[in-house]
């Protein structure tokens, strides 16, 4: 527990924690404002436009990139160099001189991203679902039974993408090639979309399994996925990758 507690501490006192705890708030809330003021406008010209099964899901979606950004900076900011004037060293050595055991050193960073991004995505989605029906008013969707498993499945989503954001940086021990290619892949270029217009296989890749615990209908996807194993895709992903990571992490130098 004093190692959990440590490494919770150390995330709160990074500032790249902060700013990704604000793109994980703002960035859904802020497209679910632009959607739903679309639909909404749409609405008040007479159209036939209502407000889709999924919205604001979908934006959440989008805003899994403040989960990335914590698993990144979690493992990276271990192996930044400081300034010469501050003795040119790195966190990862204090930190292994303070909790020795590699294993329990990285479960406890494991442990600590998987709570804060948990926190965060309950955060962001009742931040999100708040804009759309401020915005919407009474055409905003309502709330059925299925809505409390879809904003587990959200929450589920933010923490097994920020752990496979950790796993990736702990291999790399950098934070820039996983901070640049998760963001791409989830808000600019989806690679793993466009890969299922080549194989049904990619429909089984993490992140396009892991949306199917909270999206029911994904655009241009003929692949039937149920939220359970979608969900359980992803986090043999997961567990998969982060098994490598403390494997490389124990047995290679820090």
């Amino acid at each position: 527990m004093r190692a959990l507690a440590a490494e919770a501490s150390k995330l709160a006192s990074l500032p790249a924690a902060w700013i990704a705890a604000a793109a994980g708030v703002l960035v859904p809330g802020v497209v679910a404002s632009i959607t739903a003021s679309s639909t909404r406008g749409a609405i008040a010209r007479g159209a036939t436009t209502v407000a889709g099964a999924d919205t604001g899901y979908q934006e959440l979606a989008f805003g899994v990139v403040g989960a990335i950004i914590l698993g990144v900076v979690a493992i990276s900011s271990e192996h930044f160099t400081e300034s010469a004037e501050s003795g040119g060293g790195r966190q990862i050595t204090t930190s292994l001189t303070a909790v020795p055991s590699r294993l329990r050193f990285l479960l406890a960073k494991v442990a600590a991203v998987a709570i804060t991004g948990a926190v965060l995505a309950i955060i962001a989605s009742g931040t999100t679902m708040g804009v759309i029906h401020v915005v919407l008013g009474e055409h905003t969707p309502a709330m059925g039974a299925d809505d409390v498993p879809r904003l587990a499945g959200v929450v589920c989503y933010w923490v097994c993408t920020a752990l496979l954001a950790s796993g990736i940086t702990v291999l790399t021990r950098h934070g820039v090639v996983p901070l640049a290619v998760l963001i791409a892949n989830t808000s600019v270029v989806s690679v793993t979309y466009l890969l299922t217009k080549i194989t049904p296989l990619a429909n089984y890749l993490p992140d396009m399994a892991g949306v199917r615990m909270f999206i029911r209908k994904l655009p241009g996807s003929t692949a039937e996925i149920s939220p359970l194993t979608g969900g359980l895709v992803m986090t043999a992903w997961v567990a998969v990758l982060l098994v490598v990571a403390a494997i490389s992490f124990t047995r290679r130098d820090a």
